[in-house]
């Protein structure tokens, strides 16, 4: 070591730019915002965008309605290629569940207006929304 030169921490890196550098995320700035809102945990601990990571770390990142769980393999400091990145870490997570599980949004065709009252008791029913059972214009409310 150069005298003059700070010693730097050889096995840790922001967990910011690691989230990034592995490709969990596309951009840096999305990192820090999933940091910041607490949608990650290191070692079960939120963590601030800035939080030293090291190898050996388990990092739980939230992400499009389902967790992405990874144990830290190697300290990477810049963005690396795909194959390279899953070297990186052991992906623990979950699977995603099944295509006919996920839920379709209906969607209306572009300029078709707003819904019709049909139409929208139909989206409720497919939503699963359940609809109140008091009546609003009868005074005591109850539907008989």
């Amino acid at each position: 070591m150069v005298s003059g030169e700070a010693p730097q921490a050889e096995g840790s890196v922001r967990v910011d730019a690691w989230i990034w550098s592995v490709r969990l995320t596309k951009t840096r700035s999305q990192a820090a915002a999933a940091c910041r809102a607490g949608h990650v945990r290191v070692n079960g601990e939120r963590a601030r965008p800035s939080r030293p990571l090291r190898a050996g770390d388990e990092v739980r990142l939230r992400q499009s309605g389902r967790d992405r769980i990874v144990v830290v393999k190697k300290i990477v400091r810049k963005r690396i290629g795909p194959p390279v990145a899953v070297e990186c870490y052991v992906d623990n997570s979950p699977p995603p569940p099944p295509r006919e599980e996920v839920f379709q949004v209906p969607v209306r065709d572009r300029g078709a207006g707003r819904p019709t009252k049909r139409d929208r008791r139909e989206m409720e029913r497919l939503r699963g929304i359940r609809r109140s059972t008091r009546d609003p214009r009868r005074p005591g409310g109850d539907v008989s």
